[in-house]
């Protein structure tokens, strides 16, 4: 069991309904991460589906989550085919919800159709290797960092390019990552306006959208991040993830609100 099984242990409860308790350990500032603060939820639809991969996953999140309490995860499948299961979840803590999540779940060991499928990939950048990259609490963001007490992330230091971020992610206890562990790492970097405007503070997760593609091989997971569009105080940003073997295992996009631009 890691760290992460650990944080994001789910109990059923009948009908659908699942109990969890999200920690303080994964916060940003005061307050869970969002990829965090889903996987508890990702880990409640993957057993009540009965498919081990979230192939497609869209979370609103609608107000912060609580750190160190209660939760009550319920679900609902809305329909399960030969291929896909799509389904539908919300947390609930003191009675208020906090997240929803609409899912796709499927099992990537075995390919949709009779024959052999064509495929087309995006091949990784060539960046530096992890040591030769910055460590994220290094860099000055004007928050307060507990998610990296779990998760090591890098960042490519003069990366260049307009709101461009490199770098690579892995679990702090050195786990391998999973497909249900690349939405979490999709929201594990700091906001690429970071490399144009510096500080930007804690930019709260509106909506996450993220497709997984392979499962991991195990070993970091490389990133790259553009934000793509910033008005009326809030961004939009667009991430690729790729394994050690240089599979692409993930895509993101993520609308993000910037409380206190610079």
């Amino acid at each position: 069991m890691s760290q992460l099984d650990d944080d994001t242990a789910v109990h059923p409860s009948g009908n659908g309904t699942y109990t969890t308790r999200l920690s303080s350990a994964w916060n940003i500032s005061t307050t869970p991460n969002g990829g965090y603060a889903m996987s508890s939820v990702l880990r409640a639809l993957v057993d009540v589906a009965g498919r081990p991969d979230p192939v497609s996953v869209t979370v609103h999140y609608l107000r912060p989550a609580t750190p160190d309490a209660d939760g009550t995860i319920t679900t609902r499948i809305v329909r399960s085919g030969r291929s896909a299961t799509y389904a539908t979840a919300t947390l609930v803590q003191d009675g208020t919800e906090r997240l929803m999540v609409a899912a796709v779940l499927a099992d990537l060991s075995a390919p949709v159709g009779t024959g052999p499928a064509p495929e087309l990939t995006l091949g990784a950048p060539a960046i530096p290797p992890p040591e030769a990259c910055t460590d994220r609490g290094d860099l000055d963001q004007g928050v307060e960092l507990p998610l990296l007490s779990r998760v090591d992330v890098r960042v490519r230091a003069g990366a260049g390019g307009h709101a461009t971020l490199d770098g690579w992610v892995r679990l702090r206890d050195g786990s391998a990552p999973r497909s249900t562990t690349l939405p979490l790492f999709a929201d594990a970097f700091p906001p690429a306006l970071h490399a144009t405007l510096g500080r930007v503070g804690w930019v709260p997760t509106l909506e996450l959208t993220v497709h997984v593609r392979r499962r991991p091989e195990p070993g970091w997971v490389q990133a790259h991040i553009t934000c793509d569009d910033v008005a009326s105080g809030m961004m939009i940003e667009t991430g690729t993830l790729w394994d050690s073997s240089g599979a692409l295992v993930a895509r993101s996009r993520q609308l993000g609100l910037l409380l206190a631009p610079p």
